[in-house]
């Protein structure tokens, strides 16, 4: 590596510099942008390094699905972005969330969700964990009596995403860490719509945060991965040897990519963050619109939470259209400039229909519960012109009520 006297500490600085100058590690040819490291092991001097590398008595890396340096530095940037003491990042989001569930488990163990979760999530809580003999419990997640209810008693963890995938539920994060942390569970908060840039939960009193960074860390729909994030103490004992010994590694590619989709993510989340609420108040005026959610607007039946926890509504809105399934069907195939998709979180806007799509298979019943009825449509919004996404939406919504 390269001496640099005109390093700076990355913890001074604000979080859009972070974002472009933290965690770099330049090699010997001094480098402008980071090093992308190919490689699947690492030679050693001697065999008595190698001893002592397996041993944890010196530090060099040995195999890129234990560590990698373009990893390490994608990691230390999201250490640096979130104020966390530690991160590991993981080839998906859902790789990340079940690593940070499944290392930290085991049989006997009691779980406690929020009932508002993405779909697969919600089938790791449902179905998978059971089979483990994991006892688990689903709550509705912004009624805190219900959460005191089911943490009256020991449990182990606590899953929970705020906004929540695709209502934009808000939970109490400080009131439900308490609570968590009384009955002995640790908080796992799934972090993805609001970003770090919006809402920190470790700062809030949750333990772990798990991303997809595919959304908005990449947020130009070209790589998949994930992060777990936490205390040293936690990851270092419970959650690195699952992951070394179980395998979900990021590839070093992927994470040169994060790392550059990381530099431009403050400015993308502004952009977009804007535009959604311009975009969700457009909506809410439009024959047609039966009901529209984003986290800051006034009718959000949770607003003052999201404006105490959270530093902006974030880059998703959903709406429900009347007419149910034919009617949200007839308003997305009218869209010419916002494309289908059930990915969040890119450059360009997108929409996707929950019930038959992200949440089809945790059920109607479920769904119902969730208020997802067949009307409902999340839009992620991008960073094309406001004016023509709005021109877009209410052309699809004319187009069905002609």
């Amino acid at each position: 590596m390269t001496s640099d006297t005109r390093k700076i500490d990355p913890s001074s600085l604000r979080t859009a510099t972070r974002l472009v100058h933290g965690g770099v590690q330049r090699s010997q040819h001094g480098e402008t942008a980071e090093a992308l490291f190919l490689t699947s092991g690492y030679v050693y001097d001697d065999a008595e390094q190698a001893e002592a590398t397996f041993a944890g008595t010196v530090e060099h890396y040995q195999y890129s699905r234990f560590a990698n340096p373009t990893l390490a530095m994608l990691e230390q940037r999201l250490c640096l972005i979130e104020d966390a003491e530690d991160c590991r990042t993981t080839a998906t989001g859902m790789a990340a969330v079940n690593a940070a569930l499944l290392s930290h488990l085991k049989t006997g163990d009691r779980v406690v969700a929020a009932r508002a979760l993405f779909g697969s999530c919600h089938w790791i809580v449902s179905t998978l964990l059971p089979k483990f003999g994991i006892e688990t419990e689903f709550v509705d997640g912004a009624d805190l009596e219900q959460w005191k209810q089911a943490l009256s008693r020991p449990a182990n963890l606590v899953l929970l995403e705020s906004p929540s995938n695709p209502m934009l539920e808000m939970v109490d994060l400080p009131a439900v860490a308490d609570l968590a942390h009384a009955a002995g569970a640790i908080v796992v908060v799934d972090n993805v719509f609001a970003t770090p840039l919006l809402q920190q939960p470790l700062k809030l009193g949750a333990d772990v945060v798990v991303y997809s960074c595919t959304k908005h860390m990449d947020g130009q729909g070209r790589v998949l991965g994930g992060a777990v994030l936490g205390s040293k103490k936690w990851i270092n004992d419970t959650l690195q040897p699952f992951i070394r010994n179980t395998g979900p590694a990021l590839s070093a590619f992927n994470a040169w990519v994060l790392l550059k989709g990381l530099e431009t993510m403050a400015l993308r989340v502004d952009a977009a963050g804007r535009s959604a609420a311009a975009v969700a108040d457009f909506l809410a005026e439009q024959p047609g619109v039966t009901r529209v959610w984003y986290p800051t607007r006034p009718d959000h039946p949770q607003q003052a939470l999201a404006l105490k926890q959270m530093t902006g509504g974030g880059t998703i809105v959903t709406f429900e259209v009347a007419g149910g399934k034919d009617g949200a069907f007839q308003v997305m195939n009218g869209f010419r400039l916002i494309a289908i998709s059930n990915n969040l979180g890119d450059s360009k806007s997108l929409a996707t229909h929950p019930a038959t799509t992200t949440h089809m298979r945790i059920g109607e019943d479920e769904r119902a519960r969730l208020g997802i009825t067949d009307g409902v449509i999340r839009v992620s919004i991008g960073l094309e012109d406001v004016e023509d996404i709005k021109d877009d939406l209410g052309a699809a919504l004319r187009c069905r009520l002609a």
